[in-house]
């Protein structure tokens, strides 16, 4: 057997198969482009997207006002989202919502045919609900509409860079051990989220795939340090929604059910947001068990548990940096969208429901458009069959040994170094250090000891390899980040530090070493430091009142510096 068994050859491939990517390939097929669309799951049924029931649409006709929605979205993600692509993907989200409805979504109407619009918990934005028939229902058909050809269960390797630009990719099917060579001009990374295979949220399959191919071909990945909070129930923790299902839900039912929760002590928690890790506070104050009462009649209390999403981001908060607001990356060739792509659209804590779902189609359209451009531009390219066998030996080199450790085992230790709340929500450096250790040993014993049996393995092989390199990342960045803002807290920085922090903190290879560094926050979106911090943010975290005096001094010295400019 040779590489070249098997090519396939496009303008424009894209991987990753739910809302983003399946938006991505339409519009680079629209844009005259020969696409090619493979998922290492069942394109439209992988990631997050089979679970989306509903979308942020944005609207001036009904009302809406821009300049509010911005600033609330501001407000809750702690001023270090970007307002370039928070603006963007509001405004671009009502054209979305349109072509959406054309190809017969359905969406959940109020007695007199409105659309029933809900507030997020937190902020002023709205959000619209799906019916029966909703988008990732539609999206398969779709593309097989545009003659888009479709790979599933096709688990793609490593990215082929050569010359300083992207010519494609190498794969192989669960099915055989034959890789593909997918011969493309340019690559759409729509991968979706990091996550460490947890037993609840549905994210089993979104292993930071997309980012850690990225960045072995150099790119820049935005920092992970603002981790996800989703709760889940203790006794069945797959059941995240505790009786979700598709449609047949009244308005009432719409979204996450809704309660109080009750620490071991008897008192009610108070809540911070709508994802935040107030139960992790709470835990690790010594009060748990926790119940959630709902405020529905045929809902039982549940004790609930932090790390329900373990391993994941904050939406929008992780992914490949973008170098341009056309998707485009610092690599030639390489696009990214959705949720693989790190905008920083809703800043430290997630600021609006549906926010991720309209900014997934959103970017999947430009980065579908602008990628078919860039392909009708550049020049056809023959790979380097030295290349070739590099990468296929590095895909295949677990299907070499005889012995070793199996991916599973691998990725049960990953998991037990990195779940802990102590390390996942409640950080402090000497805790996150000592964690880095035991990973840093993951990756240099035991991800290169890897043996396989059989196809299956193999893929969990590349997922271990890849969340082994995705919770480095998340480790380096929340040591980095010396502060707490939103949902990265710092038991040692238990504040939150605007004359150091109003940047984000994003991530590269530089010398075969992992370095994190700053990209400052421009001024203009800096908060208005003529309100007080004690308005500027709501009280978050355990003893912030304490740092207050400090906090203002700094204020006044950051004042200074906005009107010298």
């Amino acid at each position: 057997m040779t590489i070249s068994d098997r090519i396939i050859e496009s303008d424009v491939l894209v991987i990753g198969g739910g809302i983003a990517g399946c938006m991505a390939a339409i519009k680079a097929k629209e844009a005259g482009a020969k696409v090619v669309l493979a998922d290492k799951g069942f394109v439209s049924r992988t990631g997050q997207s089979p679970y989306v029931d509903s979308h942020l649409v944005y609207n001036a006709e009904w009302g809406d006002d821009l300049d509010e929605w911005l600033q609330s979205i501001a407000e809750i993600g702690e001023y270090v989202n970007h307002p370039v692509w928070t603006k963007m993907g509001l405004v671009e989200s009502y054209e979305r919502f349109q072509e959406f409805t054309e190809w017969g979504v359905d969406w959940t109407k109020n007695e007199d045919g409105s659309y029933y619009r809900r507030h997020s918990n937190l902020g002023k934005t709205k959000t619209i609900f799906m019916g029966p028939v909703q988008i990732p229902t539609l999206l398969r058909d779709k593309v097989k509409e545009h003659k888009i050809r479709i790979l599933d269960r096709t688990m793609i390797g490593e990215l082929l860079k050569q010359d300083g630009r992207l010519v494609g990719a190498v794969g192989f099917s669960w099915k055989t051990y034959k890789l593909t060579v997918f011969k493309a001009k340019a690559v759409i990374m729509a991968t979706g989220a990091s996550g460490l295979k947890p037993p609840s949220w549905p994210i089993h399959n979104l292993t930071g795939d997309g980012d850690a191919m990225a960045y072995r071909v150099g790119a820049e990945i935005l920092g992970k340090e603002y981790v996800d909070p989703h709760p889940t129930s203790a006794m069945e923790p797959a059941n995240f929604n505790f009786n979700f299902k598709f449609g047949g839900k009244t308005r009432d039912e719409l979204g996450p059910p809704k309660g109080i929760i009750i620490n071991a002590e008897g008192d009610q928690i108070k809540r911070r947001g709508t994802l935040f890790p107030d139960m992790e506070f709470e835990v690790h104050a010594g009060r748990a068990p926790l119940m959630f009462h709902p405020d529905r009649a045929d809902l039982e209390p549940r004790e609930m548990v932090g790390g329900g999403a373990a391993g994941m981001a904050v939406h929008k908060a992780e992914g490949i940096w973008p170098a341009d607001t056309d998707c485009s990356t610092s690599v030639p060739g390489l696009y990214a969208a959705g949720d693989s792509l790190g905008t920083m659209a809703t800043g430290a804590a997630y600021a609006a429901m549906g926010l991720s779902s309209a900014h997934c189609s959103v970017t999947g359209a430009r980065a579908g458009t602008a990628a078919a451009h860039y392909a009708k531009q550049t020049a056809d390219q023959p790979i380097d069959p030295h290349l070739l066998e590099k990468t296929k030996q590095q895909i295949l080199a677990p299907t070499e040994r005889v012995g070793g450790f199996t991916p599973k085992w691998v990725i049960q230790n990953l998991q037990n170094i990195m779940m802990p709340y102590y390390v996942m929500f409640i950080k402090k450096g000497d805790r996150l250090e000592a964690a880095l250790t035991m990973v840093e040993f993951v990756r240099d014993h035991l991800v290169p000891k890897m043996f396989v049996k059989d196809n299956h393995e193999l893929r969990l092989a590349h997922e271990a390899r890849n969340m082994v390199l995705i919770s480095e990342m998340r480790l380096r960045s929340s040591l980095f980040r010396t502060e707490s803002r939103g949902c990265h807290f710092r038991e040692d920085y238990p504040y939150r530090d605007d004359e150091n922090w109003l940047a984000w903190t994003l991530i590269k290879e530089e010398d075969g070493r992992m370095t994190p560094f700053k990209e400052p926050i421009p001024q203009e979106y800096w908060p208005d430091f003529k309100i007080p911090y004690e308005q500027r943010y709501t009280y978050r975290f355990p003893g912030e009142e304490e740092h207050l005096p400090r906090l203002d001094k700094i204020d006044a010295e950051l004042r200074a510096v906005v009107a010298k400019a």
